[in-house]
């Protein structure tokens, strides 16, 4: 009774009120709230279980458990055909790197440095020289060349008339190389 309007002379109207104007606030916040309640109450009260509603919550039951393996299945497609692309994209960039290399090739002095480097070709006119038996030379030996050092080792350097028995025997290593080239397997 405390917000009822009355009627004044003139016909305006006027609230009469026995709180404050903060106390009225606090228990216009609190009606708001009650009000709430009242209105999710009153939902939760309006719903009926009858054979209408059932068949309904029935019904999407039934809708989602359909839609299940549809939708599973399109979400794995779409993560095969991302797959997919990501595939031809890294395709895409092997092929314009090999199209760069090719056109490497159409350069003269790429193919020559090729030539030198896989074939070991020469120019005319150019000396190669390659070691073949590098591995026992000492680089920091000063006291002639690497033929020399190679000599050396060989126990070659001397000329004589008498024969002599050599370090290594060449019948023995052709026939090692030969029985070893049939019997190993070729390593990956």
């Amino acid at each position: 009774m405390a917000n009822r309007p009355t009627a004044r002379k003139g016909g305006a109207t006027r609230r009469l009120t026995s709180k404050s104007a903060a106390g009225s606030r606090t228990s216009e916040a609190k009606s708001t709230g009650s009000q709430r309640n009242l209105l999710s109450m009153d939902f939760a009260r309006s719903i009926r279980v009858n054979s209408y509603n059932l068949t309904i919550v029935a019904l999407i039951v039934v809708g989602v458990a359909t839609l299940q393996q549809g939708v599973t299945t399109w979400y794995v497609q779409q993560q095969q055909i991302a797959d997919v692309a990501a595939q031809v994209e890294a395709a895409k960039k092997q092929v314009a790197q090999m199209q760069v290399e090719r056109k490497r090739w159409d350069d003269p002095v790429y193919v020559r440095s090729q030539a030198r480097d896989r074939l070991y070709y020469v120019m005319p006119g150019e000396v190669s020289y390659l070691v073949m038996d590098a591995n026992g030379i000492d680089p920091n030996d000063t006291s002639g060349t690497v033929g020399a050092q190679m000599a050396d080792r060989r126990n070659t350097t001397e000329i004589t008339n008498k024969i002599r028995e050599t370090k290594d025997n060449w019948v023995d290593s052709l026939l090692y190389t030969v029985v070893r080239s049939g019997l190993d397997q070729p390593t990956q």
